[in-house]
């Protein structure tokens, strides 16, 4: 992706969002889905009103999170 903008103007109905925990669920998780070929969509499953935040692989990659972690391939 070429601009940020981009990444939010990619439509999330269709998209399904995998968890990630550390421990027990119970309490909510960050969720993950691929939104694109180089795009990717984070969220809070306490707070689903908020809108996830959308980030490229190479910003996910620097943030520290990795997808297979959430059983997604690269």
């Amino acid at each position: 992706m070429s601009d940020k903008s981009d990444l939010y103007a990619l439509d999330l109905a269709a998209v399904s969002f995998v968890q990630a925990c550390g421990g027990p669920c119970s309490d909510g998780c960050v969720v993950l889905a691929r939104i694109g070929e180089d795009a990717w969509a984070l969220g809070d499953s306490k707070r689903p009103d908020l809108e996830p935040l959308r980030f490229s692989s190479e910003e996910l990659s620097a943030a520290g999170i990795d997808p297979t972690r959430f059983g997604l391939a690269l």
